[in-house]
């Protein structure tokens, strides 16, 4: 409990250590994750307290229903070089997806996705992408033709990085200490 309270006083005011739990020495933070969720979160009204954090799109509201339609696509797929930054230093494009969905919270959308992996500025691009969904600009139908052109230039521009969150890792428990 000191660890963290004392972490949590030299961290900046954007990050916070929640638990600290020990492992064993071969254990390794990146590499051994069983999956990673991050959240992206919308908002329809201006807050000046959540401002920073929030991607601000006042107006027409986004059709929840048709993003959510083409998020499922993604679950079903494994490639996604359409959403990763190119001449970036992967081996493949590979990730597999367990979860991708929005949700309404009052004046806000918040979208959840869970993979094993995560491909530089993949998320970004993948919540653009559904937002010109949910703005009409891309019909559900035209998301599945995005994740098979495996061409970023297909895709979407990024959704702006405030507004991303990586809410929680998942390890496998045979890495703790009892």
């Amino acid at each position: 409990e000191a660890w963290r309270h004392h972490l949590n006083c030299l961290l900046p005011p954007d990050i916070a250590i929640s638990r600290i739990r020990p492992v064993t020495s071969e254990a390794h933070s990146r590499f051994d994750a069983l999956s990673r969720t991050y959240r992206y979160y919308i908002s329809y009204a201006k807050n000046p307290f959540t401002g920073r954090y929030r991607w601000y799109l006042s107006g027409q509201r986004l059709d929840v229903t048709a993003m959510n339609e083409a998020a499922a696509l993604l679950l079903r797929h494994d490639d996604f070089t359409s959403f990763s930054k190119t001449h970036t230093d992967v081996k493949n494009f590979r990730c597999r997806i367990t979860c991708a969905r929005w949700e309404e919270r009052g004046d806000e959308l918040v979208f959840t996705i869970t993979a094993d992996r995560f491909l530089r500025n993949m998320v970004r691009a993948i919540v653009g992408t559904l937002v010109d969904i949910g703005r009409g600009k891309l019909p559900v139908t035209g998301f599945l033709p995005i994740l098979e052109a495996r061409d970023r230039r297909c895709a979407s521009v990024s959704a702006p990085a405030c507004a991303l969150f990586l809410t929680d890792i998942t390890y496998p428990e045979t890495l703790f200490l009892p």
